[in-house]
């Protein structure tokens, strides 16, 4: 049986084939053919006249497999191809195409690509051009990506060789708007014919949906022909160089959604982060109009690529740039957010360019931003305490409703999180006013140290931020040290908390045996049980839910010796002009307020989160109850809104089971990947097979100096943590990690010195060590791999240095 183009049982044509038989019936003008798939026998006599059907000699004889010419491996050059065929040859050269499949080359081809060894192919007969020119031609630029650049390779006469490679053709390049932008000098085809040849590789490109390696023909007579089309596959990993350029970087983020991200926690953070900024532009006085023009922006301040949370930097920068002193600002905003590379140049201008409007326009508009910061500014206060009246209200709604969530049904606890939505997420306030005038303050006092002090590296802005006031991230450590002193007067508490071996179980029922030790843990409880490592993951066990490193640092710290009490440092003297200090206190002031109240709204953020995580839990339990999930912890592989959208009859999909379990086993593997802390993409992530590093290159044994964040002098052995749930520290060891939350603070109190990987000086790790006077270092990168546990280093906390002393 001979197949001819308009045939319906197209399964047999093979891939080359097929893509023939689709474009001729679309209108292209195609050479006569016929296919013979490889189990068709046949004879010399009935080949002849199918053959004669094509019109006068010679004829091309090539194959179609059913993997040939296909979205993800083509094949090309891999089967036999025989042109200028006469026609006493064409029943000879069939047999040898299909023989071809059994070649040494296709065993190979497929050995390299994993790809199963193909049976003998579809053979195509087709009637051969005698061209003036021939080439090929490509819908996109298959080199550098551009899928807006058609490249035509031409050589005068047949084309065979210039596609096997014998023979180098000449170089056309075509813009979108098919404008010439790359020619020869001498050419086998005219400009003319150039645009015909881009126009039918788009054509094609068009009708297969996706773009195309096409190879074509023009006659004696100035026809242009079609004789093959094929997807290019070099492009399903290559991005194009003209999309959208993204710069990922998780300096900060990674100390609140460290290692990898379940969906869920990252639906969630992206719904708060999109609603938070853009209230927080209102509340800035920023034009609607200029936030509407941004309405892309806000969706887009963070991605979670291969299971990881970034920043989308460029995203970041935009939203600010809505604000005055951009220039200025930004160069804060790198500090805080612990950014140690700022945006290429070309990227800033763009943003710069977009915001621009007439000189008036731009004047009215910076005058009214600048009365609205100033009236938040003045608000302030009042606002925090505001917001705080209305987060207890909201997190009160158990005890006024007295049901408790795992009481609730399944509309009561999706009606519970969209109050707390409205009253709570969707009006964060307080803190986002708060975190970006810690960011000018703390900016404003770094600025002025070192023009009127000379503090170039940053050591007096430390010292000046030693005594910020109370700070709530620092009372859990000295609660673990007063329960390690309650525990230390009892001979054997010590070690069985302090040893990892025993069940959490056994230690608790020890707890209970001691009045004393048992209310203080309670109470302990009840003011930090949302506290944990990881704790904006709302899969991240609580305190509440695994005490096990909280008992293990109690113990720690009660075998240890009792430390004296070293009395602060006294404030450092600066001498300062009349005009100068009252400027300068002010700003230190406001810079100390500002970081207080940040760190202290993060333990409001926390609660709520502990609100949310509790909500979502007992809505895995009813979805479980229910035979929706196979496991209740199976929710958190779903997106919120599809949660939600179960309760409220508004969801595309009833099989709940099955999107988790898919999405479980690629977050499974994500687990065994390791993306670099910064690099770029452009277009779409899944175009980019691995990511290139576009960080500062790691800290090295010879230039271990990061940024100073609390001043001490400590000389110890290294204790690197990259796991902290059940972790231990010998007395006296320095902790190496490579970014700390608030959960970490159990560790914190046996610790003599902190070496933190990434942050910034507004970082967790930097505040909580300042108020605990716990010598710390942040931002080096690389630290937790150049230091190994053991290792005897010291370590300066205010000038950032460190000493390796014996590995």
């Amino acid at each position: 049986m001979f197949l001819h183009p308009e045939t319906t049982e197209t399964h047999l044509l093979g891939g080359k084939g097929a893509a023939l038989a689709r474009l001729g019936a679309l209108g292209f003008e195609i050479p006569p053919w016929f296919a013979i798939p490889p189990e068709t026998p046949f004879t010399p006599s009935f080949l002849q006249d199918n053959i004669r059907s094509l019109g006068p000699a010679p004829y091309a004889v090539r194959s179609s497999g059913s993997s040939e010419d296909s979205s993800g491996h083509s094949f090309a050059g891999q089967f036999e191809t025989h042109l200028e065929v006469p026609e006493e040859q064409v029943f000879v050269k069939i047999s040898q195409v299909r023989a071809s499949a059994e070649s040494e080359a296709i065993h190979a081809y497929c050995r390299e690509h994993k790809l199963p060894i193909p049976t003998a192919p579809t053979v195509l007969v087709q009637r051969m051009i005698l061209p003036r020119s021939a080439g090929v031609a490509f819908s996109a630029d298959p080199v550098s990506g551009e899928r807006g650049t058609v490249v035509i390779s031409a050589v005068q006469g047949n084309g065979e060789k210039l596609v096997s490679g014998e023979v180098d053709g000449e170089t056309w390049k075509l813009s979108r708007d098919n404008r010439i932008t790359e020619q020869p000098t001498t050419s086998a085809i005219t400009s003319a014919e150039a645009e015909k040849i881009a126009e039918l590789a788009r054509r094609c490109a068009t009708a297969s949906s996706c773009p195309q390696d096409i190879e074509w023909a023009i006659d004696a007579g100035g026809k242009l022909w079609l004789l093959q089309s094929r997807p290019i596959t070099t492009l399903n990993h290559t991005p194009d160089p003209q999309d959208t350029l993204r710069i990922w970087d998780n300096s900060n983020i990674a100390e609140s959604y460290g290692g990898v991200t379940t969906p869920l926690t990252f639906s969630f953070a992206r719904r708060i982060y999109e609603s938070a900024y853009r209230e927080f532009c209102v509340l800035m006085s920023v034009p609607t109009s200029r936030i509407t023009r941004s309405d892309d922006v806000f969706p887009q301040m963070l991605g979670l690529i291969h299971g990881r949370v970034y920043y989308n930097l460029v995203s970041w920068y935009r939203v600010l740039a809505l604000l005055p002193g951009f220039q200025l600002n930004r160069s804060f905003m790198e500090k805080m957010m612990g950014v140690r590379e700022p945006l290429p140049d070309e990227v800033v201008q763009k943003i710069i360019t977009e915001n621009k409007s007439s000189r008036l326009s731009d004047s009215l508009n910076l005058a009214r931003t600048g009365l609205g910061l100033i009236r938040q500014l003045i608000g302030l206060p009042r606002q925090i305490s505001a917001f705080q009246s209305r987060l207890d209200q909201a997190l009160s709604t158990t005890s006024t409703t007295s049901t408790p969530p795992a009481h609730m049904s399944g509309e009561e606890l999706v009606a519970f999180y969209r109050d707390l939505e409205r009253q709570l997420l969707k009006k964060w306030d307080a803190p986002l006013v708060n975190d970006f005038f810690a960011m000018i303050f703390y900016g404003l006092l770094g600025s002025l140290c070192e023009k009127w002090a000379g503090d170039k590296n940053g050591t007096l802005q430390n010292d000046l931020l030693l005594d910020s006031g109370e700070i709530i991230s620092a009372e859990p450590p000295r609660r673990i040290m007063k329960m390690a002193a309650i525990a230390a007067n009892h001979a054997t508490l010590p070690r069985l908390l302090a040893n990892y071996e025993i069940p959490v179980a056994e230690k608790l029922k020890a707890i209970r045996g001691n009045r004393e030790l048992d209310t203080a843990f309670q109470l302990y409880l009840t003011d930090f049980g949302d506290r944990c490592m990881e704790e904006l993951k709302l899969e991240s066990p609580t305190v509440r839910d695994d005490s096990s490193s909280l008992l293990i640092s109690i113990g720690t710290m009660a075998m240890r010796p009792p430390a004296d009490a070293t009395p602060p440092p006294a404030p450092p003297e600066i001498t300062l002009s009349w005009w100068q200090k009252p400027l300068f206190n002010y700003v230190l002031k406001q810079a100390r307020e500002r970081i207080r109240c940040r760190e202290n709204l993060r333990f409001e953020r926390t609660r709520l989160f502990g609100t949310v995580r509790t909500i979502l839990r007992e809505l895995g339990k009813r979805l479980y109850a229910t035979g929706h999930l196979q496991d209740p912890n199976h929710i958190f592989y779903l997106e919120i809104g599809e949660i939600l959208s179960t309760w409220e009859a508004t969801g595309t999909t009833a099989d709940l089971e099955k999107l988790a379990t898919q999405r479980l086993g690629e977050f499974t593997e994500y687990e065994k990947l390791s993306p670099p802390d910064r690099f770029q993409t452009r277009g779409p992530i899944h175009l980019h097979q691995e990511f290139e590093s576009t960080a500062p290159p790691p800290t090295t044994e010879s230039s271990l100096k990061g940024t100073g964040a609390c001043p001490g002098i400590v000389t110890g052995r290294v204790r690197v943590v990259i796991e902290p749930r059940g972790a231990r520290l010998e007395p006296g060891e320095i902790l190496v990690a490579r970014q700390t939350d608030p959960g970490w603070v159990v560790l914190f109190p046996a610790a003599s010195g902190l070496l933190v990987e990434r942050g910034s000086l507004l970082s967790h790790s930097a505040i909580v060590s300042r108020e605990l006077r716990l010598p710390c270092i942040v931002s080096l990168p690389g630290i937790t791999t150049t230091l190994k546990t053991g290792d005897l280093v010291e370590m300066n906390g205010s000038t950032g240095a460190i000493t390796i002393l014996e590995s």
